[in-house]
C-alpha cells in the first residue's frame, strides 16, 4: 500500500473537515444497522452534529456520554468528483482511511465497499465501478460506521463487563474494562482521502538496501497491477536531484559508487541522506495508452545486532530517546501538523536520536518526518494489553499476525525504522505466550528478514517465555516508583542487577525501554518526595548513573517514559492522566527536560561518528557551549 501522492498521472482530493456525525446510543448499540442509516443521508435518521477529521471524537463534544462512549458511531461526507474522474474510463479512483478505530464499515451511495479490522493502519478500496457508471451525478456520499469496542480477540484487547447488580447500575449497564494506560480515544483519527491512479498502475514496491565496500546497493521489487503488458524505467537520484543509476522491469540493483548514508541524527556530518527513487510505468490497455509515476524516498543503509551492540551502517548506535503517545488536548489522537512540527522541534532540542512508537504504528508523515530529520524508530504494532490468558488465542494469534503483515507493508520502506516491536508488556511468563510470541516473531522475520524483531518485556528475566526469540532485549521497569516507591537510594543496585541477570542467561544487546516517575508541574519539595519535578530528576540521576556502568557493555539504549503527559482512564491514580511526561500535555517542559537534554547532548558528543564536521554540528547545538 503505496502513500497516496500527486504525480503526472495520479491526483488526490484530502476530505479533511467536517463530517456529519452520529452515535448510535441505543441500548444495543445497533439501531443504525437495524435502520439502515447508510441507505440516505445521515442527517435523515436523525440529529447530527459536526466532527472534524482527523479527529478523536471524545474530546470535541460537551456530551458527557461521548467521551466515554463505547460502540458504533456513524460519519457521512458528501464529495463532488472532478469531472475526469468520472468519464476517463482508464481512471481508477480509490477511496483511502488513514485509520478508523477500530472496526469499520464503509458504503459509498449506500453500497457496502469495505470493512477493516483494527485501528492505527491505512485501509482503502476501488470504488471506480461505483463512480464511472453512466450519467449519474459525480457526488459521492461516503458513509462510515466505527465500532470502538475491545474484545479479547482485538488488538489491543480489551474485555466487555456487564454490571448486574440492579441496586446499583441500570438493567443492561456495561464497562468497557481496557488493560493498557493510555486513554482509547477512537474515531477518522487520520486523513481520509480519494486519489486516483490509471488502471494499470504501479501498486507496490519494495526496497532493501545494502552497502559493499564504498558502493550503496538499492534492491527494488515492483509490483503492477490492471495488465501483463507494460514497462517499467527506475531512476535513482539524488538530493541534488542528478541521476546516480538507472534500471528497468519488476526487480533489480542498482550501484551507488560513494553513496551518501543515511545515517541518525547527530551520528553524521550529514544525517538523514536521502536519494529518490523515480519509477515510471508505461502499458498499453484496450482503451489505449497509460502511464504512471511514482517516488519514493530511499535511504542506503544497515542495520545489525551482535551479542552486545546494535549497529547503523557499520557503527555502533546507542539509542538515547523517549517513548511518544499520539496525544493532545482536544484533538485526542487526531493526526495534526502543527503538533507533529513542535514535537520534532523539541526532539532535536532535546538531543534525541530515536523514539518508539508506544504502542500503536503511528501516521504515516510522522514516519516520513523520521526519514527527513534522522530520527531512528522501533515501529510497534498495538499489541499492548495482552495481559490474560483468554488474549492468547488462535484467532488473537491470527489477527496479530495480519496485523503485522499491514504493518511492514506500510512502513517497510523508510530507512528510519530500524527494529519492529510485537508487543508491550505481554503476559509473556505464561507458556501459551512463548508459543504465541515465538510465532508472531517468526512470522515478522518472514516478512522482512532485514531488520530485528523484539517485544516489549517487564517479566521477570528467569520466567520470559519470549525473550529467547528476540534479536534485541527491550525492558520495561520503574524502580523508586511502582516498586519500593520513594526509595531511589536502591535504584542503582536493581538496575544493575536487572542488566545482569537478562544479559548473562540471553546474551543480546538490552534496552531500556521504559523507565520514569509521575510528575506534576510546578510540585516541589527538597528534600525530593514522589510527584514533584525534584524526584523525577533525582529517579532519573540515579538511572542514568546505572545505565553508564553498562552503556560501553551491552546496553545498547534507553527510552525515558515518556516524552509528554497522555490522556489515560479515570482512576484514583491518575490526575488528568499519566504525567510522567518530560514535557506537559501542552509540550512545556518540567525541569527533568533540562536534565535529559544535557545528558543526550553529553553522549551524542561521545558516541559521533568520528569526523570533525559532525563533531562542531555537534557542539555548536549543545547546551555546553
Amino acid at each position: 500500500m503505496l502513500y497516496p501522492q500527486e504525480s503526472p498521472s495520479r491526483e488526490c482530493k484530502k476530505l479533511d473537515g467536517l463530517w456529519s456525525f452520529r452515535a448510535d446510543f441505543s441500548d444495543n448499540r445497533r439501531r443504525g444497522f437495524e435502520e439502515q442509516w447508510y441507505r440516505r443521508p445521515l442527517w435523515e435518521s436523525g440529529p447530527t452534529v459536526d466532527m472534524p477529521v482527523p479527529s478523536s471524537f471524545n474530546d470535541i463534544s460537551q456530551d458527557w456520554r461521548l467521551r466515554h462512549f463505547v460502540g458504533w458511531v456513524w460519519y457521512e461526507r458528501e464529495v463532488i468528483l472532478p469531472e475526469r474522474w468520472t468519464q476517463d474510463l482508464r481512471t481508477r479512483v480509490v477511496l483511502r482511511i488513514g485509520s478508523a478505530h477500530s472496526y469499520a464499515i464503509v458504503w459509498v451511495n449506500g453500497v457496502d465497499t469495505l470493512e477493516h479490522e483494527g485501528g492505527y493502519l491505512p485501509f482503502e478500496a476501488d470504488i471506480s465501478n461505483l463512480v464511472q457508471v453512466g450519467p449519474l451525478p459525480s457526488r459521492l456520499r461516503i458513509t462510515i460506521a466505527i465500532n470502538n469496542t475491545l474484545t479479547p480477540t482485538t488488538l489491543p484487547p480489551g474485555t466487555i463487563q456487564y454490571l448486574t447488580d440492579t441496586s446499583k447500575y441500570p438493567k443492561g449497564y456495561f464497562v468497557q474494562n481496557t488493560y493498557f494506560d493510555f486513554f482509547n480515544y477512537a474515531g477518522l483519527q487520520r486523513s481520509v482521502l480519494l486519489y486516483t491512479t490509471p488502471t494499470t498502475y504501479i501498486d507496490d514496491i519494495t526496497v532493501t538496501t545494502s552497502v559493499e565496500q564504498d558502493s550503496g546497493l538499492v534492491n527494488y521489487q515492483i509490483s503492477v497491477k490492471g495488465s501483463n503488458l507494460f514497462e517499467l524505467e527506475v531512476r535513482l537520484l539524488d538530493a541534488e536531484n542528478k541521476v546516480v543509476a538507472n534500471g528497468t522491469g519488476t526487480q533489480g540493483q542498482l550501484k551507488v559508487p560513494g553513496a551518501s548514508l543515511w545515517w541518525p541524527y547527530l551520528m553524521h556530518e550529514r544525517p538523514a541522506y536521502l536519494y529518490s527513487l523515480e519509477v515510471q510505468l508505461t502499458a498499453q490497455t484496450s482503451l489505449g495508452p497509460v502511464s504512471d509515476f511514482y517516488t519514493l524516498p530511499v535511504g542506503i543503509r544497515t542495520v545489525a545486532v551482535t551479542k552486545s551492540q546494535f549497529l547503523i551502517n557499520g557503527k555502533p548506535f546507542y539509542f538515547h530517546g523517549v517513548n511518544k503517545h499520539e496525544d493532545a488536548d482536544i484533538r485526542g489522537k487526531g493526526f495534526d501538523w502543527p503538533l507533529l512540527v513542535k514535537d520534532f522541534n523539541l526532539l532535536r532540542w532535546l538531543g534525541a536520536n530515536a523514539f518508539r512508537t508506544s504502542h500503536y504504528p503511528y501516521a504515516e508523515e510522522v514516519l516520513q518526518m523520521c526519514d527527513r530529520y534522522g530520527i531512528v524508530v522501533i515501529d510497534e504494532c498495538p499489541g499492548v494489553g495482552l495481559a490474560l490468558p483468554q488474549f492468547f488465542n488462535n484467532v488473537s494469534l491470527h489477527h496479530h499476525m495480519q496485523v503485522m503483515e499491514e504493518v511492514v507493508r506500510r512502513d517497510k520502506n523508510h530507512p528510519a525504522v530500524v527494529m519492529w516491536s510485537v508487543a508491550n508488556e505481554p503476559a509473556s511468563h505464561l507458556e501459551s505466550a512463548g508459543y504465541y510470541l515465538k510465532m508472531v516473531i517468526a512470522h515478522t522475520k518472514a516478512l522482512d528478514p532485514s531488520r530485528p524483531v523484539t517485544f516489549v518485556s517487564n517479566s521477570n528475566y528467569a520466567a520470559d517465555k519470549g525473550a529467547p526469540y528476540v534479536d534485541v532485549i527491550c525492558l520495561n521497569s520503574y524502580y523508586s516508583w511502582y516498586h519500593d516507591y520513594g526509595h531511589l537510594e536502591l535504584i542503582q543496585l536493581q538496575l544493575a542487577t536487572q542488566f545482569e541477570n537478562w544479559y548473562k542467561k540471553y546474551q543480546k544487546p538490552i534496552i531500556q525501554s521504559e523507565y520514569g516517575a509521575e510528575t506534576i508541574a510546578g510540585f516541589h519539595q527538597d528534600p525530593p518526595l514522589m510527584f514533584t519535578e525534584e524526584y523525577q530528576k533525582s529517579l532519573l540521576e540515579q538511572y542514568h548513573l546505572g545505565l553508564d556502568q553498562k552503556r560501553r557493555k551491552y546496553v545498547v539504549g534507553e527510552l525515558i517514559w515518556n516524552f509528554a503527559d497522555f490522556m489515560t482512564e479515570q482512576s484514583p491514580t491518575r490526575v488528568l492522566g499519566n504525567k510522567k511526561g518530560i514535557f506537559t500535555r501542552q509540550r512545556q517542559p518540567k525541569s527533568a527536560a533540562f536534565l535529559l537534554r544535557e545528558r543526550y547532548w553529553k553522549i551524542a558528543n561521545e558516541t559521533r561518528y568520528p569526523h570533525s564536521v559532525a563533531k562542531s554540528q555537534c557542539l555548536e547545538n549543545s547546551p555546553f557551549t
